[in-house]
């Protein structure tokens, strides 16, 4: 989907690093080994996305760090185009349809990181929750989404990875 407004492969996978987790930072070097890419490539992104204000940069020592910037005016823009563009609604809307009283949903592993590898795995936190649902679900997101998908049940919830849904109790829900 994301492919065909943007063209370059290296943009979309910054924007997915910075994007998915506000909470992600890289490094030029670093940057280049995760993605595979050259520097120049990864110098390039990195330099045009900063220009136009949705990266920030900080320097500290002899290596500049990058981020999303959660200031810009189009940072939830952003950020809800790349959950749409890995499927991470999808997920959402499907799990929330029929599996139960779900308190949490959470993205762990790679793409928690920003690193799209292919294989989301994702955590469902509640009580009672359709157990059964599950298999025939991960087979649905996936065939939407082309993505492979790792579901993992528990009934505590939990404060690691990358929270997507939460339900609040005292409110609705956040997202």
């Amino acid at each position: 989907m994301l492919e065909t407004l943007i063209t370059s492969k290296t943009r979309i996978r910054i924007l997915v690093k910075f994007f998915i987790n506000a909470a992600n930072n890289g490094h030029l070097r670093g940057l280049a080994e995760e993605m595979n890419e050259s520097t120049n490539a990864i110098r390039k992104e990195l330099n045009n996305l900063s220009e136009a204000g949705y990266l920030e940069k900080k320097a500290s020592q002899n290596r500049v760090s990058y981020k999303a910037n959660i200031k810009h005016p189009l940072f939830k823009t952003l950020q809800q185009i790349v959950y749409k563009h890995l499927g991470l609604d999808a997920i959402i809307d499907m799990i929330l349809a029929r599996m139960g009283q779900v308190q949490q949903i959470v993205v762990l592993g790679d793409y928690a990181n920003g690193i799209d590898s292919g294989v989301i795995e994702v955590l469902i936190v509640g009580k009672q929750l359709n157990a059964d649902y599950i298999d025939q679900l991960a087979l649905k997101i996936e065939d939407e989404i082309k993505r492979k998908i790792v579901f993992t049940i528990a009934d505590t919830a939990v404060d690691k990875g990358l929270i997507i849904y939460q339900f609040d109790f005292n409110q609705s829900f956040t997202r």
